[in-house]
């Protein structure tokens, strides 16, 4: 646990935030959960929204309900991407170097967690690390030269589930054909978002680019993040656990990422997210991250596999 917050006892929170307006951040998964109520903090200040969501339905919904909330001139668009589908990442990336014409910050919130059974996305994947690591590795890929021309930032979403299963990468069998198992898998696909993101500073900074990439994670939130697709035996864990103090709201589950796409000076190196105990809920700041997150063998190993598996070079 960190012991002192640079932002005070009560930590960040939206407060903190000035005008937004003529500031553009794209965010995955944000018809739903701690992705919507970021959209919501980042409208209430004027900034405009981009979701980049697999559910058209579902984000015309939520779009309804936002600009319901902010009025019709609510600057809030959506442009279908499915991450479980390399194609479509490609294709939604496209659409925004068309329409978009700044990214202030690319904000990867979408995520699956805890599916019960091994399943694959269209390109053979196993789920977690397909659409988790592999699709954000591809956009952020893809949408770079935008990021930069904004001088903007990357905002990796992670999660305290990295700390546990296999602390490390699987590289003899990413697929988990041999060992699948819901949390390890989820885990591990987390773990290896976090490390393309620290793997994207070093790159960053030899390649003397100005994008700049920050690391958070939600803490316990109630979140729609454990769906039908998990054991039953963990959603019912987790119906208990909303209902206690240590799962904090959905709105408080977005500080972390809202504050990393906007505040200014914040350590690159740090990890970002609820402060108190078990860094499951409490004031948002620095938090402790276990070393092995930042194995640089491990690291760069990670990068080449998903170059390959995406078929993407990704060239600073």
């Amino acid at each position: 646990m960190s012991t002192k917050n640079k932002f005070g006892k009560e930590g960040w929170t939206p407060e903190r935030l000035g005008n937004l307006s003529g500031k553009t951040y794209l965010i995955t998964g944000a018809n739903t959960g701690a992705g919507f109520e970021a959209s919501k903090i980042l409208l209430s200040k004027g900034a405009e929204v981009v979701m980049l969501n697999r559910n058209a339905t579902k984000s015309n919904k939520a779009i309804a309900d936002l600009k319901e909330q902010f009025g019709a001139e609510t600057k809030v668009s959506f442009i279908k991407m499915d991450l479980s589908e390399l194609s479509s990442v490609r294709n939604a990336a496209k659409e925004v170097f068309n329409t978009v014409p700044k990214i202030d910050a690319l904000i990867c919130n979408a995520a699956i967690a805890q599916v019960a059974k091994q399943t694959f996305t269209s390109d053979g994947f196993e789920s977690n690390l397909g659409i988790n690591h592999y699709g954000h590795f591809l956009l952020v890929n893809l949408l770079f030269d935008k990021v930069e021309q904004s001088k903007g930032r990357v905002v990796v979403v992670a999660s305290e589930g990295y700390k546990m299963g296999l602390k490390t990468i699987q590289f003899d069998d990413m697929n988990f054909d041999k060992n699948y198992h819901p949390n390890n898998t989820y885990c591990h696909s987390k773990l290896a978002q976090m490390m393309f993101a620290y793997e994207l500073q070093d790159r960053i900074k030899a390649a003397s680019k100005n994008t700049k990439v920050y690391v958070c994670h939600p803490g316990a939130s109630k979140t729609s993040l454990i769906r039908d697709t998990a054991p039953r035996m963990t959603r019912i864990i987790f119906s208990i656990m909303v209902k206690l103090p240590i799962v904090q709201s959905a709105e408080k589950g977005a500080f972390p990422e809202v504050m990393c796409a906007t505040e200014d000076e914040l350590d690159q190196q740090a990890y970002y997210g609820p402060t108190g105990r078990m860094q499951w809920t409490g004031p948002v700041g620095a938090c402790t991250m276990e070393s092995f997150v930042k194995d640089k063998t491990i690291m760069e190993k990670l990068w080449t596999v998903s170059e390959e598996q995406t078929g993407q070079k990704f060239e600073l």
